[in-house]
């Protein structure tokens, strides 16, 4: 693990909900004596609950899950040389399991990979690095699950990368050595935009193959949805996460 990358979860940690909200609650504490300081601790009170406020989760989510739209099951067959199935962390030294598995999120994009690929009988590459408290690469754990749950023995495994930019980065040279140049990405709806995009700059035709769709079809809002929520927390950030890391690429590239 880097410092680089390191310090990026730090800075994303102070930026990213819950994160943000009590940063500046803790400013606001710091210099309560200063005028601006009760403003910018109910500033800081009303941005965390609305982050936790569903309908404000799906209208912060929607625009990014509305880029691409899911692969209906009756579809035909893609023009494509392989699924390649994004990891998203690991659920350490599971007791159930009596080892590291997939976290909910890799578990949702396995399933969805594994579907696809014997749907239309592609090839499957899994991607996703070992970070230093897990036994096992994202990628290694994906295809035990693929192979000994699902049927689906995996072709290709990328397990160097930390992020989605090495997953783009690392997985397009294993593909382009196989001679395939288009692929059909399967990762959540709402990390579909950032996901396609380092792909094709690594040089690799995306057909993208959204899951997990977490906004409404409409607007028809009811009364809970107005009122905060756990798991919209977690929706905020997703959105809030992806925004952050678009704006990363766009400064640093």
């Amino acid at each position: 693990m880097t410092f680089a990358w390191t310090l990026k979860i730090l800075i994303s940690t102070l930026l990213l909900p819950p994160g943000n909200g009590l940063a500046l609650l803790c400013v606001a504490g710091l210099f309560r004596r200063r005028r601006w300081a009760f403003g910018l601790a109910v500033a800081a009170t009303v941005l965390t609950i609305a982050q936790c406020v569903p309908a404000v989760a799906g209208l912060l989510i929607a625009p990014l899950e509305n880029q691409s739209a899911a692969i209906a099951p009756d579809a035909p067959r893609p023009e494509a040389g392989a699924i390649v199935i994004l990891g998203s962390g690991v659920a350490t030294d599971a007791m159930e399991y009596g080892s590291d598995t997939a976290n909910e999120r890799t578990l949702i994009r396995t399933r969805y990979g594994a579907t696809l690929a014997r749907r239309y009988d592609l090839p499957a590459l899994v991607t996703g690095g070992k970070l230093p408290d897990t036994e096992a690469s994202e990628a290694d754990i994906m295809a035990g699950i693929l192979r000994n749950e699902f049927g689906v023995e995996v072709r290709w495994l990328e397990a160097g990368s930390l992020d989605t930019a090495g997953n783009a980065a690392l997985s397009a040279p294993i593909l382009k050595a196989a001679g395939v140049r288009r692929i059909v990405l399967v990762t959540h709806a709402f990390h579909m935009p950032r996901a396609k995009l380092l792909f094709e700059r690594a040089g690799l035709e995306v057909i993208p193959a959204p899951t997990a769709f977490f906004s409404h079809a409409t607007f028809d809002w009811l009364l809970t949805d107005f009122l905060p929520q756990p798991k919209a927390l977690q929706i905020s950030y997703y959105a809030l996460h992806e925004r952050l890391g678009m704006a990363w690429i766009a400064l640093t590239h």
